[in-house]
């Protein structure tokens, strides 16, 4: 397939968003329309949702990319596969040049604590940081925003400062991706930013069972928001939120634990001896 080219004015900031909610998710028209004051927007998104699709890549077939319109006429492009490999197709050579910044999302819900490793939406980000572009992923708690359709106006407008910041000069802590929740706030209160660890569970996990129509088992891995934030937490991304502030994560690629090199070194004479 030729590069694609939008032809836009020469030295514009590129800004190149996906998601995990799919190429019709409310969250990401929200975004393109918030960062397009920004930058210029290239959209290379799913066809379908792929949430909790973490870092999963297609090599086992095809993938076909198609130009679309988003839902306010502007144009796009979609894929049939997963978050990631809508970063990897732009990076590749599907764009005409490499962006300045990747953002994804917004997310329909939060991605909070160790369910990080679970998100289509931060796991799109690293693979832009893992080709060395800056990334930002950002979602919204639209659990609590319980109106039918959630108002991602608020997440869109700080997506594109946090945007404007970088691309204005600002530096991005390299090799990282910042991960950007939103709360949902009922008043007209400013969104104000923490910068946060990531915290530990986020849900609780339980199993629905049942009888499908044929009689058969069936089990449903669900979950609920934790409302409790433990004593040693009050400085992650969970905390942030219980308090209706804007977390903004650093999460680094790199997940060596550095500290326990050294001391595991005797380790490696012990390994050497029982293969004796």
């Amino acid at each position: 397939m030729e590069r694609m080219s939008k032809g836009g004015i020469v030295g514009e900031r590129v800004i190149l968003v996906t998601n995990d909610d799919g190429v019709n998710a409310p969250g990401l028209l929200a975004l393109r329309q918030a960062l397009a004051e920004v930058g210029r927007v290239e959209v290379f998104a799913p066809e379908r949702n792929w949430s909790a699709a973490s870092r999963t890549r297609t090599f086992h077939k095809p993938l076909r990319v198609d130009e679309v319109r988003l839902l306010d006429g502007s144009a796009g492009h979609v894929t049939n596969g997963t978050p990631s490999d809508c970063v990897s197709l732009a990076l590749l050579g599907l764009l005409d040049e490499k962006p300045d910044l990747i953002v994804t999302g917004i997310n329909d819900g939060l991605n909070l604590g160790r369910d990080v490793s679970y998100s289509g939406t931060v796991a799109a980000a690293m693979e832009g940081v893992r080709a060395g572009v800056p990334a930002v992923a950002v979602s919204y708690d639209t659990i609590r925003d319980r109106s039918e359709s959630p108002d991602y106006s608020a997440a869109a407008a700080f997506s594109a400062r946090l945007a404007a910041f970088f691309l204005g000069g600002g530096t991005f802590p390299k090799g990282n991706v910042l991960n950007v929740n939103v709360p949902y706030l009922p008043s007209e209160r400013a969104l104000k930013a923490k910068i946060t660890r990531l915290g530990g569970e986020a849900y609780s996990n339980y199993l629905v069972t049942g009888k499908d129509p044929q009689g058969r088992n069936y089990y449903w891995i669900s979950g609920d928001p934790l409302t409790d934030v433990p004593p040693e937490e009050t400085d992650t991304d969970i905390a942030a939120i219980a308090a209706g502030f804007v977390s903004v994560t650093p999460i680094h690629l790199d997940m060596t634990e550095h500290s326990l090199i050294e001391d595991l070194r005797g380790l490696e004479s012990r390994l050497d001896r029982a293969g004796d």
